[in-house]
C-alpha cells in the first residue's frame, strides 16, 4: 500500500513539522526527493549526506526564486512524479475593518500563491509525462468563516477552489490533483500556543503524512478534486 519507490517527489515547506514527517516517510519508502524551503540550514545538516535528496533554498512567493529550483531539479533528476505543498502559516489577526494590507497579503502569499506558482511551475512537467500527482494542504477551518481569522481562512479556502480547478484542468492529462484538510495538527508549537489543550485529540502529523502518501501513490490514480478530512477527534 502506498508504493512511492523510485518516485522524484518535490515537497515545500520541508523543514516544519509536518514537512520533515513527510520527507522521512518518502525517504524511507524509496523515493527520491527535492526539499524546498526558504530556510534549509536544518534540511542540510539532516541530508546532505543523500545522494537521493537535494535541499533548495526556495521563496515560494517569488516566481523567479520557484522556477530556479524546478530547473535545477530537472536537471539533476530529469523528471518530477509528485509536488507536495506543504509551505502555509497560520496567523491571528484583528477584524477584517482593522486588517491591514500586510497582514492579508502574508496570509494569501503564503498559502494560495505558493500553492499556484509551484503548480504552475511543476505541472508542464507532469503534462509532458503524462503522469503526475500533486497534494495540497488546505484546513478544516477553510470551510467556515471565523472571527479573526480572514486572511488565513481565505487564503485556506482559496487552495481548495484552485485544487478543483487545476484537477478539472489536468486530469484527463494523466495528473491527478487533490488536497487534505487537517485540523489541528500536533506539533511542536501548537502545543506551545495552546498548552491547555487535550494533544490527544489532535491529528500526529504522521497520520497527515500517511494520507499525502497515498494520494502520490498508485492507489489513488481515481481521486481527483477531493478535499479529504483528516480531523483525528477533533
Amino acid at each position: 500500500m502506498g508504493d512511492v519507490s523510485g518516485k522524484v517527489v518535490v515537497i515545500t515547506g520541508a523543514a516544519g513539522a509536518l514537512g520533515s514527517v513527510t520527507s522521512k516517510m518518502f525517504f524511507d519508502k524509496g523515493a527520491f526527493m527535492a526539499l524546498l524551503d526558504k530556510h534549509i540550514d536544518m534540511l542540510v545538516s539532516r541530508w546532505q549526506s543523500v545522494e537521493q535528496v537535494m535541499c533548495l533554498e526556495t521563496d515560494l512567493t517569488l516566481a523567479s526564486s520557484i522556477d530556479i529550483s524546478v530547473g535545477r531539479i530537472m536537471e539533476h533528476f530529469g523528471r518530477i512524479d509528485a509536488l507536495v505543498n506543504i509551505a502555509g502559516g497560520f496567523a491571528m489577526g484583528p477584524a477584517i475593518h482593522e486588517a491591514s494590507e500586510e497582514t492579508w497579503d502574508h496570509m494569501l502569499d503564503l498559502n494560495a500563491k505558493s500553492v499556484f506558482l509551484m503548480s504552475r511551475a511543476v505541472i508542464p512537467v507532469m503534462r509532458r509525462q503524462k503522469k503526475g500527482n500533486v497534494v495540497n494542504i488546505s484546513a478544516k477551518t477553510a470551510l467556515k468563516g471565523g472571527a479573526g481569522v480572514a486572511p488565513y481562512v481565505i487564503s485556506k479556502s482559496a487552495v481548495i477552489k484552485l485544487t478543483e480547478c487545476l484537477a478539472e484542468e489536468n486530469k484527463e492529462k494523466g495528473v491527478n490533483v487533490n488536497c487534505i484538510l487537517p485540523s489541528i495538527i500536533d506539533t511542536p508549537a501548537n502545543r506551545k500556543d495552546m498548552p491547555d489543550a487535550d494533544f490527544s485529540r489532535w491529528v500526529p502529523p504522521e497520520a497527515v503524512a500517511d494520507v499525502i502518501l497515498f494520494l502520490v501513490s498508485e492507489e489513488s490514480r481515481a481521486v481527483h478534486g477531493a478535499s479529504i478530512p483528516v480531523y483525528g477527534l477533533s
